[in-house]
């Protein structure tokens, strides 16, 4: 998924001479063809990632449309006063890939870990906040990102993960997507926890329970409309996420069924409110807080069961 991105940056830049790149303290290899080719709108600046915010807030005042790439738990923790303050008070066109947006960096503890990347950014007013799936979806959502007029999060997973979109539904930013329509349950999801719900889906639908699943890529601005009408006819709602319950998809999906008065039963299933402490692979430290179909199942059958 990362390469696909960056290779799409590329390929954005190279149709339209508005973009650029502005790099963090990433590998002297990264994009290093769209360097030789465009070397004045390619930035790489070391380990400061509040000065490359900045810079790419000031590219976007003088019309430019710059994509900012680094590590998911720098780019929103160390530069967040510069994200919020340069670019969505001004709601500028910059773009914020976080590399490893999740569990991905997991092999590196908690200090790596960007388990609060999407509450930071959904805080924030003007940002929109997109978590795609998987790298085929990721080159639909990039396609689209040209366009849109407002600042971007975009949500890295690690690369190589299964791909579990389909083409059909193309890509719109602000819009959900029902993979399958919600019976005695939905799952709600965005990013990786796509396969996970699929998986969980196929586990229950193998025991005659009916569990929809919704892919919201878009986590901000939430398709609101979207999510109401596949909730409606379920008994029971479960969000699954990697990230924090604290502030991430749940929440929002919580916030919408209660605003709406579509109360039923509920679950998050996430990150607990604690730093992981436990070093491994992302699926490992995913299987351990139930980040996984078997638990996503087990938590619908009990919500059914009350």
């Amino acid at each position: 998924m990362r390469k696909k991105c960056l290779d799409m940056v590329h390929k954005l830049a190279r149709a339209d001479e508005r973009v650029f790149f502005v790099g963090s303290d990433l590998g002297h290899k990264t994009l290093d063809t769209f360097q030789s080719e465009m070397p004045g709108r390619f930035f790489m600046e070391g380990v400061s990632e509040a000065a490359a915010i900045g810079l790419a807030a000031g590219l976007a005042l003088e019309g430019k449309i710059p994509y900012v790439n680094t590590i998911a738990t720098f780019i929103t923790r160390r530069g967040y006063e510069q994200v919020a303050v340069d670019v969505c008070l001004h709601d500028l066109p910059v773009r914020l890939i976080g590399n490893g947006g999740g569990l991905v960096y997991a092999p590196l503890g908690s200090t790596h870990l960007a388990v609060e990347d999407i509450a930071l950014m959904r805080a924030l007013p003007n940002m929109t906040v997109v978590c795609p799936a998987d790298a085929e979806e990721m080159e639909r959502f990039m396609e689209t990102t040209l366009s849109w007029p407002h600042p971007i999060y975009i949500r890295l997973a690690k690369g190589y993960d299964p791909v579990v979109t389909d083409p059909k539904f193309g890509f719109e930013i602000g819009r959900a997507y029902l993979y399958r329509p919600a019976g005695q349950a939905l799952l709600v999801t965005t990013g990786i926890g796509l396969r996970v719900a699929l998986a969980a889906s196929d586990l229950l639908a193998a025991e005659g329970v009916t569990a929809g699943v919704l892919h919201m890529p878009t986590v901000k601005p939430l398709d609101t409309e979207a999510l109401l009408r596949a909730a409606k006819p379920a008994q029971a709602v479960v969000a699954i996420e990697e990230h924090t319950v604290m502030g991430g998809l749940g929440s929002a999906v919580a916030e919408c069924l209660l605003e709406a008065g579509q109360a039923r039963a509920f679950k998050r299933i996430g990150i607990p409110d604690v730093f992981p402490d436990h070093y491994g692979s992302q699926n490992d430290i995913m299987e351990r807080y139930g980040i996984c179909p078997a638990q996503a199942a087990e938590t619908v059958r009990r919500l059914l069961a009350a």
